[in-house]
């Protein structure tokens, strides 16, 4: 294959081998390329040009393997709705590290390349919908600015897929920091296996944090920066109304980026109790639990890294426990912080939390749009009789604080977007893309690009649909 930019650099391979197995991609039959995400081949600093479009459907299909990757698939485990299981990249394989020239690292994984011996009897691949689905999610999230996995390509396999109707093959190819989750600390301390739990440590350390690689007492420090970094993420999702879906320890990365997109979706109409999700019964990952959700996520990597945190046990437990405590406090402040962003709350006042619960509460009970009563409220743009009091409010409140409002509103563009990935516009774009017309899904993608600016051709994605999306129903692909 010809130079295209590639830089392996394959540092995982050097753990222990009970952490991962060498597998290569199922050679597909018909492989075509759906997509490519040039801008970010760019930053990754590969070019694509010098290939064809069949070149490009066998590299991003696995048919052919990029010189200096090493394809493996990682071995974690992982609690799932609240129940540990052995799991592993089930039909994912991470070609490699690649060093960009910047030097910076990345995972690049394929999802849906065939079995792995991690598979449990599953077929290890996947359908075209889901892999668009986190195409478009992950790039949402990006220009939102939300730390997050990104997509490079889709590609079809010319094969079907079975799961409730048959369905065409797909390949995501996915580039992330690292796919060290929760979940794989938690493999490692199932089996009881110190040493291999310490180079894990030493190496998520080394990758993510080289900041505290010279600190005596590694472990707790490194359970704080997962715990601030995941305070952040869970921020940015309930600032966006970002709803995971699947929060189990296996879907939380240590470095802090949003992964797995798969019963994900957007809250319309603004709800904590909102769930998406076919799988979440009992609403375990709705919208206004996912703070909860990630503390006990970390409290379970706490339990992992026990025999880190001190050499005598008791000293441990206190040790994880103060620093899993200490999530409320910290998450609270920041998402004051930044709801009062969200409203151009520049000082503070005593009352400002009130002011926040009243505008939830009044979205909540008057069935409103999330992302669009920020909008209205910057733009004076009122039709609700309860928001109409609560505008009063906040325009005393405003006028309170003495700035101008130019600052006020550059503060509420910065954190409000204009557009979000409408779940039934994600759904026509997939429904499209099915029939081969890619037109809807690129008009989104376009659409998504710039979302904290105003512009007039983004009215058809700035509405919820026609009718309540409480019904609406994502499924995990697999």
């Amino acid at each position: 294959m010809k130079n295209i930019g590639w830089n392996f650099d394959n540092s995982y391979t050097l753990l222990p081998k009970q952490l991962i197995s060498k597998v290569l991609p199922t050679t597909v039959k018909n492989p075509n390329i759906i997509i490519i995400n040039h801008s970010l081949a760019q930053q990754l600093g590969l070019n694509f040009s010098s290939l064809n479009n069949n070149q490009l459907a066998r590299l991003f299909t696995g048919n052919d393997i990029p010189e200096g990757s090493d394809p493996l698939a990682q071995a974690y485990a992982g609690h799932q709705f609240g129940h540990l299981v052995i799991l592993g990249d089930g039909r994912a394989i991470v070609l490699g590290e690649h060093i960009t020239p910047t030097k910076q690292r990345y995972d690049i994984q394929f999802k849906g390349s065939g079995r792995t011996p991690y598979s449990r009897g599953g077929d290890g691949k996947a359908a075209l919908g889901p892999m668009l689905r986190e195409y478009i999610i992950s790039e949402a999230m990006y220009h939102l600015n939300i730390k997050t996995t990104r997509s490079l390509a889709v590609a079809t396999t010319g094969e079907n897929v079975m799961r409730e109707t048959v369905l065409p093959g797909a390949i995501l190819t996915r580039v992330a920091e690292s796919h060290i989750r929760v979940g794989t600390f938690e493999y490692v301390a199932i089996k009881r296996d110190i040493p291999t739990l310490k180079k894990l440590l030493q190496y998520s350390i080394e990758r993510h944090y080289p900041e505290i690689k010279d600190l005596d007492k590694q472990a707790p420090e490194f359970l704080k920066l997962v715990l601030e970094k995941q305070i952040d993420l869970i921020t940015d999702w309930m600032r966006v109304g970002f709803i995971h879906g699947v929060m189990n320890t296996d879907n939380m990365a240590i470095s802090g980026e949003s992964i797995d997109f798969g019963p994900c979706a957007f809250m319309d109409y603004y709800n904590p109790k909102t769930v998406f999700s076919s799988i979440d019964h009992h609403g375990r990952y709705a919208f206004g639990n996912q703070p909860s959700i990630a503390q006990w996520n970390l409290a379970r990597l706490a339990d992992a890294i026990l025999p880190l945190l001190d050499e005598d046990q008791n000293k441990a437990i206190d040790v994880g426990e103060e620093i899993i405590h200490s999530f409320k406090e910290k998450y609270e402040k920041k998402f004051h912080k930044m709801m009062k962003k969200k409203l151009g709350l520049i000082t503070d006042e005593a009352d400002d939390v009130i002011l926040i619960q009243e505008l939830l509460d009044t979205m909540e009970k008057n069935n409103l749009d999330y992302t669009n009563t920020f909008r209205d409220l910057m733009n004076d743009k009122i039709n609700n009789e309860a928001l109409k009091n609560f505008h009063a409010k906040w325009k005393i409140r405003i006028d309170k604080q003495n700035r101008s409002h130019e600052e006020v509103l550059t503060l509420m563009r910065n954190v409000n977007p204009v557009v979000i990935p409408r779940n039934h516009k994600v759904e026509e774009s997939l429904k499209e893309a099915h029939k081969g017309n890619l037109v809807s899904l690129n008009n989104l993608l376009n659409a998504l690009k710039d979302p904290y600016t105003e512009r007039s051709d983004l009215t058809l994605y700035q509405q919820p649909a026609h009718e309540t999306d409480k019904k609406y129903k994502t499924f995990c692909g697999t």
